[in-house]
C-alpha cells in the first residue's frame, strides 16, 4: 500500500523540477525572514536572490553544522536567529536531550507540523502500519522530536496506544490487554523488550505482535538485529530514519526490504557528500557517503545544506513496489566513527562479525577506547558477551572474532568475552562505544 502514490512512484527527474521551483522561493523566504541565513549567506558574497544559484548548483553554497544552531541558539535565546517566523505561529515546541547541558529547541509552526506527520503516514504505511491498526508506541510524546510520530499515526488512521519509554511492564500489559498488533520504538528497546519478556516467562512470540518499525538509531536494518526481533516476536521488522531538525520519517522501508526509501520528496532535498572532502557523490548504486538536507517547503527553522553526519551505502535498483529511488542503508553516523592506525571503524560494522558465532554469543557487544577521540591505537579494547552456558575463558571464541574484526574490517582488537547482562540493556539507544571508564 502506497499512501501517497503521485509522490512516491514519481520520476526522480520530474520531483527534481518541482523542488527546484520550491527551492528558489525557500531561499527568497530565508533571504527575507532569517538573520541567521542572511549573515550567512552574505559572507560568501550572496545577498539577493538573483545572486543564489539553482538547485542543480546546491553544492556551492555553505553547509549548515549543528554546532551553529546551538551557538545561535545560546546567542540569541530561546530559538535562535535562524527562527524565520514570528513566535506566535509556533504550535509545538521540541527540544533536544541536551546532553551539552543546555537543550535545543525545535519549534514547528501548523504547516511544518502537517510535514512531519505526512512523512511519517508515508513512510509507517510503506512499513506495513494500516487504518484501524492498534499501535503501541515506544516513543514519548515530548519533549523530544520523536513524539511528532503520534500526528503521522493520525493520518494514517491508527488506533495509537501511547506507552513512551520507561515503563516496559505498561507496554506488555497495554499489549495484552488492549489487542496491540504493533509496535513503533528503537532497535535497541525492541531488543530489550525480548530480553523482560523472556525474564518475565513471558514468550515474546505470544504478545502477537505482527509488525515494529524502528526508528532513532541505526540497527533495525541490521540483519543479526532484524532477525533477533523477527523470530522472538513472529513479526516483520522494518526501518525508518528521520533526524529531528528535518523531519521524522525522512526515509522508511517497505515490503521490499532492501533500503530505506526518501518519503520526504517535495519537503526536503537531499544530497550525498564526502564526509571528508564534502564533494558531492552522485546517486549511484553501491555509493556511500553522508546525507545532506535543505528545506524545501519549511516555516520555522528552514535549514540550507545541513549536514546530517549519517553515513549511508545507496541502493539504486528497481524496487518491484513501484516507489522510485533512491534507497538507503544507515551503516552509522561519522561522528561515531573511529580511526584505528589509519583505517575507518564504524562501531555497526562490528555487528557483522559477532552474527557469525550467535550460538555462543548473545549479540550484546561495546568499544571500550583507551582514550577519548576518533584516533585510536590498536589493539582496539572489545567487551563481547557470551551465552550464560559459554566459557569466558575460551581463547579460540575470542581469537577467532578478533581474526575476523582484523580480516574483514582491518583493525586489530583486543577481545575479553563477558558473562551475560554486562552490557547494558537501553530502553531508547543504544551506546556502543563507551567511555565511562575512562572516568574512574
Amino acid at each position: 500500500m502506497i499512501y501517497d502514490s503521485g509522490v512516491e512512484t514519481r520520476d526522480p527527474a520530474e520531483q527534481f523540477k518541482d523542488d527546484a521551483v520550491a527551492f528558489q522561493k525557500q531561499m527568497e523566504y530565508l533571504l527575507k525572514h532569517s538573520s541567521f541565513y542572511q549573515k550567512k549567506l552574505a559572507e560568501v558574497g550572496l545577498t539577493d536572490i538573483a545572486d543564489i544559484p539553482s538547485l542543480e548548483q546546491i553544492h556551492t553554497l555553505p553547509f549548515t553544522e549543528k554546532d551553529e544552531l546551538r551557538s545561535s541558539q545560546a546567542d540569541h535565546p530561546p530559538f535562535g536567529s535562524h527562527l524565520a517566523c514570528d513566535e506566535s505561529a509556533l504550535r509545538r515546541v521540541f527540544s533536544t536531550s541536551g546532553t551539552t547541558g543546555v537543550p535545543c529547541y525545535l519549534g514547528l509552526t501548523t504547516s511544518d507540523l502537517n510535514m512531519y506527520a505526512t512523512n511519517v503516514a508515508r513512510g509507517y504505511t510503506a512499513a506495513g502500519f494500516r487504518e484501524g491498526q492498534k499501535i503501541v508506541v515506544g516513543f514519548n510524546a515530548g519533549p523530544f522530536v520523536a513524539g511528532a510520530v503520534y500526528y503521522g499515526f493520525d493520518k494514517i488512521g491508527c488506533s495509537v496506544i501511547p506507552v513512551g519509554t520507561g515503563n516496559t511492564e505498561r507496554m506488555v500489559t497495554a499489549i495484552q490487554k488492549l489487542g496491540g498488533t504493533g509496535i513503533s520504538c528503537t532497535p535497541s528497546y525492541a531488543l530489550y523488550l525480548i530480553e523482560w519478556c523472556e525474564a518475565h516467562n513471558i514468550a515474546p512470540e505470544s504478545l502477537g505482535i505482527k509488525n515494529i518499525i524502528t526508528a532513532g538509531e541505526p540497527g533495525g536494518g541490521d540483519p543479526m538485529i532484524r532477525n533477533q526481533i523477527e523470530s522472538s516476536l513472529g513479526c516483520k521488522v522494518r526501518e525508518s530514519m528521520g533526524i529531528g531538525d528535518i523531519s521524522l520519517s525522512v526515509w522508511a522501508e517497505d515490503d521490499d526490504a532492501q533500503g530505506m526509501n526518501f518519503m520526504a520528496r517535495g519537503f526536503v532535498h537531499v544530497e550525498l557528500i564526502d564526509p571528508q572532502s564534502g564533494e558531492p557523490i552522485p546517486w549511484e548504486d553501491g555509493a556511500q557517503g553522508e546525507l545532506v538536507y535543505t528545506a524545501l517547503q519549511r516555516e520555522a527553522m528552514p535549514l540550507l545544506r545541513f549536514r546530517s553526519r549519517d553515513h549511508v551505502v545507496v541502493n539504486m535498483k528497481p524496487n518491484p513496489t513501484g516507489r522510485t529511488g533512491p534507497r538507503i542503508r544507515c551503516v552509522g553516523r561519522t561522528d561515531d566513527m573511529l580511526i584505528v592506525r589509519g583505517v575507518n571503524l564504524f562501531p555497526t560494522a562490528v555487528r557483522s562479525v559477532i552474527e557469525n558465532h550467535l550460538e555462543r554469543l548473545t549479540g550484546m557487544f561495546r568499544i571500550r577506547p583507551n582514550s577519548r577521540g576518533v584516533q585510536q591505537d590498536p589493539p582496539l579494547p572489545i567487551q563481547v558477551e557470551v551465552k550464560d552456558d559459554a566459557d569466558l575463558s575460551n581463547a579460540e571464541l575470542a581469537n577467532a572474532i578478533k581474526a575476523e574484526i582484523k580480516e574483514r574490517l582491518l583493525v586489530t582488537s583486543h577481545i575479553e568475552l563477558v558473562t551475560q547482562g554486562t552490557v547494558a540493556r537501553e530502553t531508547y539507544k543504544s551506546k556502543l562505544v563507551d567511555y565511562s571508564h575512562l572516568d574512574k
